[in-house]
């Protein structure tokens, strides 16, 4: 089965230079240097115009932990709602409780509010104090993948995580490795996890934007 390439973008000139790279599809965002934030309302209008593959929206109200207000939720609630009505082709949620275990009430709730749309639970699982019972509840859920770097700084540097992860997980949902992935280390990466999807600002080195060439390079790597 081919692999999915996922690309994040923060901005609508980097959504252009995915899809021209040959990315199989997009998560929408803004804020990277906060780690990614809920995209704007005329960002997504803007890029489901301009593009002809799946655009995945991230939902996240701030910067800072996963931990959120019931007010928060409920922000997250519409927004989930509004990127629907927009065009969005899935959601990139998640929420923890305060000791690092997965908020299941909470993110319950998100992937009820995202379907018929599928749902990733995005990079918190990184932070999470239990990630395989973490896996067993999101699978649960109903949840379609995981984006992780295998807890580590980048994924290359958790690829045994991953790897496990992979084969704890199953057929029962996907693990999209994510985070420092470039075009030098996905053949390293690759060889000790058996990824089905992988996720990757695609910036050369000092730049802000996605670069569409290196997006390509990825592509052959894929």
């Amino acid at each position: 089965m081919p692999r999915t390439l996922e690309i994040c973008c923060a901005s609508y000139t980097s959504a252009l230079a995915a899809q021209s790279g040959g990315a199989d599809r997009i998560e929408l965002c803004m804020g990277l240097e906060l780690d990614g934030l809920t995209p704007s309302a005329g960002m997504l209008i803007k890029t489901r115009q301009a593009l002809n593959i799946p655009i995945f929206v991230l939902i996240r109200p701030r910067a800072g932990n996963f931990c959120y207000s019931e007010h928060e939720i409920e922000v997250m609630l519409e927004d989930i709602s509004q990127a629907k009505i927009m065009g969005a082709d899935g959601i990139v949620c998640g929420a923890l409780q305060t000791d690092g275990q997965l908020h299941y009430e909470h993110t319950a709730r998100l992937v009820a509010a995202s379907a018929p749309l599928p749902f990733t639970f995005h990079r918190a699982f990184d932070v999470c104090t239990a990630p395989l019972e973490a896996i067993d509840q999101l699978a649960a859920l109903g949840v379609n993948r995981i984006l992780t770097s295998g807890g580590a700084p980048s994924a290359p540097a958790g690829a045994e995580a991953l790897r496990q992860y992979i084969d704890y997980a199953g057929n029962r949902l996907r693990i999209m490795a994510g985070g420092g992935i470039r075009p030098d280390n996905l053949g390293l990466l690759l060889q000790t996890a058996p990824l089905q999807e992988l996720h990757s600002s695609a910036k050369p080195p000092g730049g802000i934007e996605t670069s569409a060439e290196v997006v390509g390079q990825l592509r052959l790597l894929v």
